[in-house]
């Protein structure tokens, strides 16, 4: 059940998108975390739907919107550096820079099979608060599918110092923190491998086919 509502988090988050300008040459920047969710999510929306006949014929092609819709607005690097941890003190720099690219293609297969699962499912977002001078704030959100429970999403994110701009690096569903979720399942093997062998690890694990994720008995990671 654990591992489901991880993957339904990832779902989840492929829903909101997070999502750059389709065919901009730049990505769109946000000082306000409200907004940029809000905003992004009906961008999104249209590029799942628009693209449909090519993900009916190439169910690949999810990479490529992950990778242009979603990618530029998480924290990829923050969010690796949380899962190696205490650990990235042993670690040299070349390293930690091959696990974070990694890390991300990882993800981005995660994410990828993740959305395969999108029916259109209705997000209602919490009112919009004043964010001050946090540099970190949590925003939830309530995915609704029509026949089955809602599922409460909790979106994390931050701003970098002396940045107004803000990015997700985690996301919460039901009280499971998928990035926590990540650093158990890779933290110990870091300690055991050592960084550069997970590293090869999810670089195998990214090249896998692109397929929806198991659910109930049958999920296994």
């Amino acid at each position: 059940m654990k591992n489901l509502l991880v993957k339904i988090a990832a779902a989840a988050l492929i829903s909101l998108g997070f999502a750059a300008q389709v065919g901009a040459v730049e990505t769109k920047t946000y000082d306000d975390p409200y907004k940029m969710i809000e905003a992004v999510a009906d961008q999104t929306f249209r590029r799942i739907s628009n693209d449909q006949p090519v993900i009916q014929k190439d169910v690949e092609h999810l990479r490529v919107i992950v990778n242009e819709e979603l990618v530029p607005y998480i924290d990829s690097r923050y969010a690796a550096f949380r899962v190696i941890g205490n650990y990235i003190k042993q670690t040299k720099p070349e390293e930690r820079d091959a696990f974070v690219v990694a890390f991300k293609d990882y993800m981005v297969a995660t994410y990828a099979g993740a959305l395969t699962q999108y029916k259109n499912q209705k997000v209602i977002f919490e009112p919009a608060k004043a964010v001050g001078n946090q540099n970190i704030v949590t925003i939830k959100t309530r995915v609704i599918d029509p026949g089955k429970p809602d599922i409460n999403i909790e979106f994390k994110l931050r701003r970098a110092k002396d940045s107004q701009n803000w990015q997700v690096f985690d996301m919460v569903a039901e009280g499971i923190s998928l990035l926590d979720s990540k650093r158990a399942e890779l933290g110990n093997l870091i300690r055991q491998q050592g960084l550069a062998s997970v590293t090869a690890l999810l670089i195998e694990k990214s090249k896998a086919p692109i397929t929806a994720p198991l659910q109930g008995n049958d999920a296994k990671n």
